[in-house]
Parts: structure tokens; sequence; C-alpha cells
């Protein structure tokens, strides 16, 4: 060693010492470098392990979201949309009640003045059968017996002699109802004359009565479509039709 101009003592030490410092470097600098780029990389890699899962949870809250917001908007219309039909079912249903009350209205109303004027005619039927029996004194030129008087009177206002409807004498046919339409209200008695011989001669059993003071006297009787004019009124358009 000496010829090549080493020192085996000198070298010696200096391996020993490069040992200790490489031993050194190795246990205190080296593994702990190590260490630190090893969690380095475990963060890194976790970092990037977690953006993923954080952009795909994100991106599965933009398509919830995405879904929640057509499920509302869906559901919106499908409120309004009911609520709208509500509106309009419930507008014609009270359309409809309005006017029902409307026509219920108008027909009590109109049932309400027939039932007046018909009260009025038959107030009036007493002071008309007086102005008859003068007028009718002043023709013959003396007074009529009471009870005279009185039944001529029924016959002329109600149509009805000996119990028997005069228009209903020559009936050739029948019906399941009929109408009755008299100058002034027929009393009950005057009523019950006319159903009775209506359903005799007839055969109606439903039988209702309209006053049409137009008529004059004596009865309009219409079974189904078929009239049997006994009116005062008739009979003077009658006579005026044969002197043209």
């Amino acid at each position: 060693m000496e010829k090549l101009g080493l020192n085996l003592g000198y070298l010696l030490v200096q391996i020993f010492n490069f040992l200790i410092i490489f031993v050194v470097l190795k246990e205190w600098v080296y593994k702990p470098i190590l260490g630190l780029l090893d969690k380095r990389r475990e963060a890194i890699a976790q970092g990037l392990e977690d953006a993923r899962v954080a952009s795909e949870a994100r991106a599965h809250a933009e398509e919830e979201a995405a879904k929640i917001r057509a499920e509302a908007q869906v559901e919106a219309s499908k409120i309004v949309r009911d609520a709208t039909e509500r509106a309009e079912a419930a507008a014609r249903d009270l359309k409809v009640a309005v006017d029902a009350e409307i026509v219920k209205l108008r027909e009590d109303a109109m049932a309400n003045i027939e039932a007046e004027r018909n009260n009025i005619l038959g107030d009036l039927r007493g002071q008309v059968a007086a102005l008859a029996i003068a007028g009718a004194q002043k023709l013959v030129g003396e007074a009529l017996d009471e009870k005279r008087q009185h039944a001529l009177l029924d016959e002329f206002f109600s149509g009805v002699k000996s119990g028997k409807v005069v228009v209903l004498e020559d009936v050739g046919f029948s019906g399941d109802s009929a109408e009755v339409t008299s100058a002034l209200p027929l009393t009950d008695k005057e009523q019950n004359a006319v159903k009775k011989d209506i359903l005799a001669k007839v055969g109606a059993q439903d039988v209702t009565f309209r006053v049409d003071p137009s008529i004059l006297g004596g009865l309009v009787i219409k079974v189904g479509d078929k009239v049997l004019d006994g009116s005062v009124a008739g009979q003077l358009e009658g006579l005026r039709q044969s002197i043209r």
C-alpha cells in the first residue's frame, strides 16, 4: 500500500467515516425524504381521487337537480291544469245553477202572476154576472128568475149544461190528456164536472185548466193535436166568416 502512496490506516479511517456518513444520511435524510415523497404521492393520489369523486358527485347532483326541476315543472303544470279545469267546472256549475235559479224564479213569477190574474178574474165573475143579468133583463124586458139567471151564466162561463160539456157532444176521438181553456176561472164543482165528462167521452184522465179571457165564454178543449172550440169568440168568428 505504501508503494501505491496510500496510508492503510488513513484509508480505513476514511472508509469508516464514509460508512458512518452513509448510514447517517440513509437513516436521517434519505428515508425521511422517501417517506415524505410517498406521503406526498399518496396525498396527490388521494386528492385526485377526491376530485374525481367530487366531479362525479357534482355531475350526479346536476342530473338529480335537472330531474327534480323537470318533475317540478310537470307537477306544476298538472296543478295549474287541474286548478284551471276545476275553476272552469265550478264556473259552468255556477252558470247552470244561476240559469236554473233564473228559470225557477221566472216560472214562479209567471205562476204567481197567473194565480193572481185568475183570482182577479174570479172576483170579477160576480160583477160580470150582475152586468150580464142586467143586460138580459133589459133585452127581454122582464126580470129573470134568480136561479135561472145563475144557471145561464154558469153555462155561459163553464160551457157545461146539465152536467155535460157542450163541446163534447159529438166528439169522436180519444186521448190520455186534455187541456181546458175558459174565459174565467172555473169553480171546483165546474172543474169536476168537466173532468168527469172528458173522462167519459175522451178517456183522458190528466186534465189541466187554464184561463184566457179573450175567448169571452164557453170552453176550448185540446186533446193531443185536436182542438174542440166551443168558445164564444170561436162562435163569433164562425158567424163572421159565414157572413162574408
